[in-house]
């Protein structure tokens, strides 16, 4: 008792975020051991622990005593009475008796009061009403309610084929007010005259329902269709007009017909069947030969109708058959439409029988809803209670204390959708206020919170833990300082300085055309913008292979000593020779999107370079290349061609980066050191590095710059962890395709959150994480099955170590429903095992095992490091994923 004092004075007044109840736990689990040792059921374990409490509180009262009567404040809350009236073997009984849980069935049963209604008549009850009849039966009537009223939901039942309990998680229905009225004694008489009235309705109904049925359900075959429909279709029939006769007009018409020919044969058919064979006898061949000779010799008429239609109606005869079934169709309509409404009306009849002022005298308020989600040997446990004084349902589970809403209520606790479904309704009588209203000072009348609502001395135990707590936090705190300094000084290492940032014009001046250095004169800029303007109208862009090739008006320059010539093949661009100082050219780096590209544009530019100089060869090159990129950004290309993976400043432009982030990345692209193999290029690279010199610090956000870097980098490692996790899919290697997919997963919701195009497919991604879980789960229940010791051992690690903590990732999206199928289909294929016959240990290791699958938290665990990524070259990058994205496009359909 003075541990649960303590536990639940901590939930008042704790700083902490959550209170252990391992203490007071472990003393209950100890008083309600049963010698079978086995798991106490959720009710019985309620019912001993208000039976302990009541004691508890019983002896103190006792002790308490003035000479009267003990008051025990559990029997006042929680305990009622009704009075149990009825006929057994022709003798009537009046017994009054106490109740705390009231038991309900919830098995047939809709909604509560149906249950209520069940629970409160027993047997025949015809017998109360009379003096003569032998029938037994009883009605139970509250006379007493207590405060709170406790409904136990019974939702377990044992099958007696399988010889194992099942839980019953049929949809059952509750109001978050319930007026008891039609249950109480005093109100028995005017109850069972609604009841006889509701009865004599809902017979009246069931009739009412036979005949609709058979009007919407007509025939005697095993096909029906509504009568109405029945009537439409023979009206479009009859009023159906045949374009042409059929052909087995045709063959009837040339067959005996008892010797003479139909009344109806047409001139045509009888010129196509020749002379009359009414003479021949029907059994010789030759009449066998006749029967088969219209099809040889007669054509099928090519416009066949489109639907059957009467061959033979006169007009007259169409007139009285449309006019009956037009009047029998509308008759139908009729009488279905007045059975239907005569239906609506006795539904809301019965539904507004105890809505008079009478009836709703004794209102209760829904306060805590008790919800169990799992099957009847294992589950998880949670609750939701409502929050009187800020209107609010709260949703308690486990650790986690999170806002709610009567919609997720309804969705965990009515059942009928996954395996959650409320076991226990806690409900408040609505009129008794102090169960609901704040506490006050009596002497000075202030509002009591928190610890002020608590007596001294639990208030001063919640006092001394709250001390060792803030002690706790000044010990972390200081450990987290001292890291933190050992970090600083590790981390004050002298690194290069980074590159001065560049300027970029005040106004909105064409892409990238910076002003020219402070020293030039504006006539030189002037004379330089007309040259390349004439350049521009002059030169025509040619192909790579064309621009590589020209020759230039100048001699090439001879190679220093100190320099090495190179002859390099680069894709998309060509082969030509490099000429390089030693140890100045990366060939890695030569090879990637961007440097081909960044040659391209050199290249095209050159007649611009020669003519009018470095600088307006450098603006010529760069605005080429850029709208190439750009170009590229603006087109829709298949999955395995992502231009993205090849060039960050098609990610930035997609993205709708900054201008300035763009600018500085290409003018750091122009100004890359391996550009300088040749003179045009090292100039060029010049001129960029020049422009990257005089940007200012003001004018480029360097922590923005970075930003969307790092956040490139980011989309690269995703691409990584998608491309891995999908080649491991393909090996069928599973477990280590897991943990790479969930990363992928993750990190790719991070980049998505930012933008549409900041990330890869989600629903790509999350499809083969989903199957790698189910191939995954399928694999460790067959280790189970197995019955091994160590592959059963395996089987459990996997479904621990990798299962259970990704559900949770699962499930906190509600709005994916097929990841939420496949977490219920996991469970399920663990829950079948459930009452099979298994060795000892076996069963042991699936109880303990259970609990942590059925836990519905969406509280996402810590996983294992990221694991570790190789390291992939632009072009190599580029390659593979193009190759898993194909073939997974090779996949059918229902592959994916």
């Amino acid at each position: 008792m003075r541990e649960l004092r303590y536990l639940f004075a901590l939930l008042v007044g704790s700083k902490r975020k959550y209170v252990d109840p391992s203490r007071a736990v472990e003393i209950l689990k100890d008083a309600f051991k049963s010698n079978d040792s086995q798991q106490q059921d959720v009710s019985e374990f309620t019912h001993k622990l208000l039976d302990w409490l009541e004691d508890a509180f019983q002896i103190k009262a006792e002790e308490e005593r003035d000479g009267e009567k003990p008051k025990n404040p559990m029997v006042e809350l929680f305990y009622g009475r009704f009075l149990a009236v009825g006929v057994l073997e022709g003798k009537k009984f009046e017994n009054t008796e106490m109740f705390g849980q009231y038991p309900l069935q919830v098995n047939g049963f809709k909604d509560l009061h149906e249950c209520l209604e069940a629970a409160m008549i027993e047997g025949e009850i015809e017998s109360l009403h009379s003096e003569n009849s032998a029938k037994s039966g009883q009605e139970h009537w509250f006379t007493e309610l207590p405060p709170v009223l406790t409904f136990e939901l019974s939702r377990f039942e044992f099958n007696q084929a399988l010889g194992r309990p099942e839980k019953i998680h049929n949809k059952l229905e509750f109001p978050p007010i319930l007026y008891l009225d039609r249950y109480m004694h005093k109100n028995r008489e005017i109850t069972r005259i609604k009841r006889d009235e509701i009865k004599r309705l809902r017979e009246y109904l069931t009739v009412l329902q036979q005949r609709l049925e058979r009007y919407l359900s007509y025939g005697s075959g095993p096909k029906r269709f509504p009568l109405v429909d029945v009537l439409q279709y023979a009206l479009e029939f009859a009023s159906s007009k045949p374009v042409c006769t059929s052909p087995v007009d045709d063959l009837d018409a040339s067959a005996p017909s008892s010797g003479t020919l139909p009344a109806q044969t047409t001139p045509s058919t009888i010129e196509q069947q020749g002379p009359s064979s009414s003479d021949v006898p029907s059994t010789s061949p030759v009449q066998r030969s006749v029967i088969h000779k219209p099809f040889t010799q007669s054509r099928i008429p090519p416009d066949l109708p489109m639907h059957p239609a009467p061959r033979h109606i006169t007009e007259e005869e169409l007139s009285v058959l449309e006019g009956c079934l037009h009047r029998w169709r509308t008759e139908v309509e009729n009488d279905t439409r007045d059975l239907q409404e005569s239906i609506s009306r006795i539904h809301r009849t019965i539904e507004l029988m105890y809505s008079d002022k009478t009836m709703v005298q004794v209102p209760y308020r829904l306060h805590a809803v008790l919800v169990h989600e799992g099957q009847a040997n294992a589950g998880h446990y949670w609750a939701y209670i409502y929050d009187h004084h800020q209107n609010r349902w709260m949703k308690y589970n486990d650790i986690s204390v999170t806002k709610s809403t009567w919609e997720e209520l309804e969705r965990d606790s009515f059942g009928g959708y996954r395996n959650a479904s409320a076991y226990c309704l806690m409900y408040i009588n609505d009129k008794e206020q102090y169960l609901m209203q704040e506490e006050f000072n009596k002497e000075t009348g202030q509002i009591l919170v928190g610890m002020d609502t608590l007596p001294s001395d639990l208030r001063d135990y919640v006092k001394e833990d709250n001390k060792r707590f803030e002690k706790e936090l000044e010990e972390w705190d200081t450990e987290l300082a001292q890291k933190a300094q050992q970090e600083k000084l590790l981390s004050q290492i002298p690194r290069a300085p980074a590159p001065s940032p560049a300027p970029v014009q005040a106004g909105e001046p064409e892409y990238l055309e910076q002003p020219s250095r402070t020293d030039l004169s504006k006539h030189l800029k002037e004379d330089s913008v007309q040259a390349i303007n004439k350049a521009l109208s002059e030169q025509e862009d040619r192909g790579p292979e064309a621009i590589m090739d020209m020759n230039s008006d100048n001699t090439p320059a001879q190679p220093a000593p100190n320099q090495r010539v190179v002859e390099v093949a680069i894709p998309d661009v060509g082969t030509f020779v490099i000429e390089s100082e030693e140890g100045g050219y990366d060939d890695e780096v030569m090879l990637t999107p961007n440097m081909q590209g960044i040659i391209m544009a050199i290249g095209k530019a050159r007649n611009v370079y020669d003519r009018c100089g470095p600088e307006a060869g450098f603006f010529k090159a760069i605005k080429l290349e850029y709208t190439r990129l750009l170009k590229l950004a603006q087109e829709d290309p298949p999955p395995e061609c992502d231009y993205r993976l090849r060039h960050a400043i098609v990610y930035f432009i997609q993205n709708q980066a900054p201008k300035k982030i763009i600018e500085r990345t290409l003018l750091e692209q122009f100004g890359d050191h391996n550009l300088s193999f040749d003179e045009r290029c090292r100039n060029i690279m010049k001129v960029a590095q020049a422009k990257l010199e005089m940007i200012k610090p003001d004018e480029v956000n360097m922590e923005e710059y970075e930003r969307w870097h790092q956040d490139y980098r980011n989309f690269r490692e995703t691409t990584m962890f998608l491309m891995v996790g999908l080649e491991f899919f393909q090996k069928k290697s599973y477990m280590e395709a897991l943990l790479y997919l969930i990363y992928a997963y993750q990190n790719n919701k991070e980049l998505l959150s930012k933008g549409p195009y900041r990330g890869h497919d989600e629903e790509l991604i999350s499809h083969y994480r989903r199957e790698c879980l189910l191939k995954l789960n399928e694999h460790a229940a067959a280790l189970f099955e197995s019955g091994d010791d160590q592959e059963v051992n395996n089987g459990l690690i996997i479904m621990n170590e990798l299962i259970v903590p990704c559900l949770p990732l699962l499930l906190v999206d509600e709005m994916e429903e097929k990841d939420i199928v496949a977490v219920e289909d996991m469970r399920n294929r663990w829950c079948s095992y459930l009452g099979q016959e298994m060795e000892p240990n076996l069963q042991e290791k699936l109880t303990d095992f259970l609990p942590k699958l059925l836990d519905c938290s969406t509280e996402i665990k810590g996983f294992n490091d990221p694991p570790k990524l190789p390291s992939y070259s632009t072009h190599e990058l580029c390659e593979r994923y193009a190759r898993i994205m194909l073939s997974l496009s090779r996949t059918p359909a229902d592959g994916r």
